[in-house]
Formats: C-alpha cells, sequence, structure tokens
C-alpha cells in the first residue's frame, strides 16, 4: 500500500499531514480500514474505485441535506496497489436513548429531501453487490425491476433456486394500495452496525448506498438486525408517521437484503429469502 500517496492527497486537501503509523480499525468485512492521525482511511484493490467513489457521493448528500452527521471526505483516489478514500475520523461512543431519538427525528428531516424521481444518478454498491439506479417515475417498477429482480438474478447466478419469484414481482403493486410514496433521500444500508453517535450524543451514520426511494425502505433495515431502539422509531413517527401497512412492506424490503447476503454469503440466507417469499405470497 502506497502511504506516502495516501498522505500527500491528505495534504493537498487539509494542507497538513498526519503524523505516525497507521492504526488498523476493525469491523468491515468489505474493505481494509485504518486509522491516521485525525482521518480514517479505507482502502481496497485499484479496482474497487468505483465503490469509494459511489460511497462519497452518498456521505456528500446526506452531508449537504444539514440532517444527520456524517463523516466529511477528505480525499480519494487510486495508486499502482490499492484504491482508497479518506474520512474525518469520528471517534464513536456508541447509542444512547436520547441519541436514538434524536436519530429518529433527523432521519425523517433527510426523507423529506426529495427528488422528481426515484433512482440516483449513477450507480453504486449494497455491501460489494452492484446496485442500479436508473431515475425511474414509479416506485413499483424501480423496486421490482433494479431491486428485487436484480437481486434474484444475481442470486440465480450464484446458483440458488427459489420458487414462487414471478408471483411475487407480479404482486408488488398490491404493497401500495394507498399509492406510490414520494422519492425521499435514502440511506440504503441502515442497519445497526452503520449508525452510532458521538459522545456528546450526537447521532452519526455512515457506509450509505444512498438513492431516492421510499423512506420506509431505510425504516425496514433498521429492523433487520436489531440496534435501533424504540425511542428510534418512536421520535420519527412523531415527524412523519409512517404509512398503514408498513409492517407488511417491511418484509418486502428486507427480502432484498436476505437475497444480498445470499449472494455475498451463501448459506442460510437463501433459506430465509425463500421463507420470506411464502410469506409475501400468503400475504397477497
Amino acid at each position: 500500500m502506497d502511504l506516502t500517496a495516501i498522505r500527500s492527497a491528505i495534504r493537498t486537501a487539509t494542507g497538513s499531514c498526519p503524523d505516525g503509523p497507521p492504526e488498523p480499525v476493525a469491523g468491515g468485512c468489505i474493505n481494509d480500514a485504518f486509522r491516521l492521525g485525525d482521518t480514517f482511511v479505507k482502502t481496497n484493490h485499484p479496482a474497487k474505485h468505483a465503490m469509494f467513489a459511489a460511497e462519497e457521493l452518498g456521505l456528500r448528500a446526506i452531508e449537504e441535506s444539514g440532517t444527520v452527521r456524517v463523516p466529511a471526505v477528505l480525499a480519494s483516489g487510486t495508486t499502482a496497489d490499492c484504491a482508497f478514500l479518506v474520512l474525518e475520523f469520528l471517534p464513536l461512543a456508541g447509542s444512547t436513548r436520547a441519541s436514538q431519538e434524536d436519530l429518529g427525528r433527523r432521519l425523517a428531516a433527510m426523507h423529506r429531501v426529495t427528488s422528481g424521481a426515484f433512482g440516483w444518478s449513477d450507480p453504486n454498491f449494497i455491501g460489494a453487490t452492484p446496485q442500479p439506479n436508473p431515475r425511474t417515475a414509479s416506485w413499483v417498477e424501480f423496486y421490482r425491476d433494479h431491486r428485487l429482480r436484480h437481486m434474484l438474478e444475481l442470486a440465480t447466478a450464484r446458483g440458488f433456486a427459489f420458487t414462487g419469484t414471478a408471483d411475487l414481482l407480479d404482486a408488488v403493486g398490491g404493497f401500495f394500495p394507498a399509492g406510490e410514496p414520494v422519492p425521499s433521500l435514502l440511506h440504503g444500508d441502515l442497519w445497526g452496525g452503520n449508525a452510532s453517535a458521538l459522545a456528546d450524543g450526537t447521532p452519526v451514520v455512515f457506509d450509505p448506498a444512498a438513492y431516492f426511494g421510499d423512506r420506509e425502505a431505510d425504516l425496514a433495515m433498521t429492523a433487520l438486525f436489531g440496534g435501533f431502539g424504540p425511542e428510534f422509531y418512536a421520535a420519527y413517527d412523531e415527524a412523519w408517521p409512517r404509512d398503514d401497512g408498513h409492517h407488511q412492506r417491511q418484509m418486502l424490503y428486507n427480502l432484498y437484503h436476505i437475497l444480498n447476503h445470499a449472494v455475498l454469503f451463501g448459506g442460510g440466507y437463501a433459506a430465509q429469502a425463500q421463507r420470506m417469499i411464502d410469506s409475501l405470497l400468503a400475504i397477497r
């Protein structure tokens, strides 16, 4: 890894160069990460530079919304042996009930940042999986074709087989009896590991897979692996109540992420996805 090039990029961006050796940071399974002074550096193979570019775009969009705190993007680039992304180092202290409540309010405010269409300016990644984001007028069409169908095709290419998928894709529109949602700015990968708080209680989110979509897609993922308390949901609903039927759509949205886990990790995720498909068909 060319630390000299990374240090030079930091100096160009900030006017100073962090001293001392890099300190490895644990927690990620896709990138290597380390602390360098007051910066947090992610690295990966040079071919993965598009993944960092997409993350940078999402972080900047959330930062510009003025709602939820994210680490500031300082620099990015590619050397002969790695792609890198340099972020502000934020000393995380873990969430509290107060910070969870604050995050609920701030997330509702972020979701009120809207667009004229669903999707995003560029493709990005959910974990390490490519995620298409063509600008689309209909949420049902976007979610059916560019989320569920896309991930089912990737899972099939990995050798998994599911029953009932054609019927489920045909039934997606039925989960929205009140009509289509507005295109809200989404974090896109909002599980418990991608949210925390500073020592002063300021909530922080990171590692986005941002796009404009149904706000319930973000909220659904918060329930997938835990980490968000009742204070979070109460504060969100006070600021912007969720629509009727959101519990049913929660499974529809989380199916996408379970399919992605099957693509990335295999194991029991494919069986879990099939159970979810069966349950969703029973609802419809």
